[in-house]
């Protein structure tokens, strides 16, 4: 059937304001506490006219018109499917329910409004009942529902079927990203015992820079000078820190000061990074299909790369046995080569790559596999997540080879809790820790100039 109609706005408009009080707008956190009946007849309203303009429009059209476009187009046919319910509604509430059935018809349905909210970093979903959101580093729960398990699962659909992946009982968890690069986690029933648990991390529209970082107090403006510095003389970096410290955030703002004339490979398992660089080369690794077979891990897509030509590979998070094949290609000609992985300490995270090449299948010493490390990384940044919300770096090592069997490790700058306001935000302030880092030699090499002041013993920054 043809698209029909005039468009919701100049109807609307030209009925003026209405005080209907029938069917409040159940987005107001009041009627979710208080009037719990309405917003079930809400969920069932909208999810009837849903049904019902989905066999009144030309699916195959969706893909040809712009979200304007159908919303004038399928505005008249969601009124007259209202005056056929017998809806009373407001003004308001109509122009609300319009939006909520266009998200359901091209979006994620309840969950855009979330999306569209720039001050959003995480959205939690407990079941189709309960969803909770990030703001500024806390988590609050939120009036935002799901008709029921079977819409919630319709959504998470959507998102793994978009990105060409699959969850159902048989692979019932699934990592996926949105359109935007949104990291996306999925698990469903038999593993997720109480409803379908889904949580997005959310992609700043506006991507971080490590000048943003300095604005916001996560690292203070003369230790930025030193990591852009670190960048430019093509040291390897490891990122450690906990789930949700930032990592991947500050490895976006890293990446933005490697030389536009190099050539950059970047692995992950779910593409997140944007790199602002013209000759960048992205890759993904692939889940086995329903039968099992024809998946791609990080390790194998690790040795593709190298095949590839790359300056610097950027791997999004080492896991496993690609660890390995990571430090191989940092000590084979790819410096300046970077990478993440969960630790609380920079310590532990050498700790935690040695683990890692074992997990490789290779035999090979743990003597060796240390050394392998010392060879290959050049600067570890650790970062936290704090009590208040804030994420900030903590420190910043050099790894400056071998004593006996133990890397030795020498920190650079360091951040030191003093205290907490009476807000309860931690306060503290970083400091030189007084060694003179050996990479200001290949800085100075690259033509980086970095005051030897910077390092001075004690100095307080920021």
């Amino acid at each position: 059937m043809k698209w029909q109609v005039k468009g919701l706005k100049r109807e609307i408009e030209s009925e003026g304001e209405q005080d209907d009080e029938t069917l409040p707008a159940p987005v107001a956190e009041s009627l979710v506490e208080e009037n719990p009946a309405n917003v079930e007849r809400w969920l069932n309203l909208k999810s009837t006219i849903h049904r019902k303009l989905l066999d009144r429009i030309n699916l195959s059209m969706l893909d040809k018109l712009s979200r304007e476009q159908i919303d004038e187009e399928a505005g008249d046919i969601i009124l007259e499917l209202l005056a056929e319910e017998n809806a009373a509604l407001n003004t308001q509430e109509r122009t609300q329910l319009v939006d909520e059935v266009l998200d359901e018809l091209l979006g994620l349905g309840p969950l855009e409004p979330l999306l569209e909210d720039e001050t959003t970093t995480d959205i939690l979903v407990n079941g189709y009942k309960n969803v909770f959101v990030e703001r500024f580093g806390l988590l609050e729960k939120v009036p935002v529902r799901f008709q029921d398990e079977k819409h919630l699962m319709r959504i998470i659909q959507r998102i793994v079927s978009a990105v060409g992946r699959r969850i159902d009982e048989s692979s019932p968890f699934v990592d996926a990203r949105l359109a935007d690069g949104s990291r996306v986690n999925a698990i469903i029933a038999p593993l997720a015992i109480d409803g379908s648990l889904l949580s997005i991390r959310k992609f700043s529209k506006k991507p971080y820079s490590l000048d943003r970082l300095v604005d916001i107090g996560s690292i203070p403006e003369q230790v930025a000078e030193v990591l852009k510095g670190v960048v430019r003389a093509r040291r390897n970096v490891l990122i450690s820190g906990g789930t949700g410290s930032g990592k991947t955030t500050l490895l976006n703002a890293l990446s933005a000061y490697i030389d536009n004339k190099e050539r950059i490979v970047t692995i992950e398992d779910s593409a997140e990074l944007q790199l602002q660089q013209e000759h960048v080369a992205r890759l993904e690794t692939r889940p086995p299909n329903i039968e099992g077979k024809g998946e791609v891990t990080q390790r194998d897509l690790v040795k593709n790369a190298l095949r590839m030509r790359p300056d610097r590979i950027i791997l999004g998070e080492v896991r496993a046995g690609e660890a390995f094949d990571m430090l191989q290609a940092m000590n084979t000609g790819h410096d300046g080569s970077m990478t993440t992985v969960h630790a609380n300490t920079a310590r532990d995270a050498l700790s935690r790559l040695e683990q890692m090449i074992g997990m490789s299948g290779i035999d090979i010493p743990a003597l060796a596999a240390r050394a392998q490390i010392a060879s290959a990384i050049n600067v570890v940044i650790q970062i936290a997540r704090f009590s208040d919300g804030r994420r900030r770096m903590v420190s910043l090592s050099e790894i400056s080879g071998m004593e006996g069997q133990t890397i030795t490790m020498q920190e650079i700058f360091r951040f030191k809790q003093t205290g907490r306001s009476e807000d309860g935000a931690v306060l503290g302030e970083f400091e030189a820790t007084g060694i003179r880092p050996k990479f200001l030699n290949y800085a100075m090499e690259h033509g980086i100039e970095m005051s030897p002041e910077l390092f001075r013993p004690g100095l307080k920054i920021g």
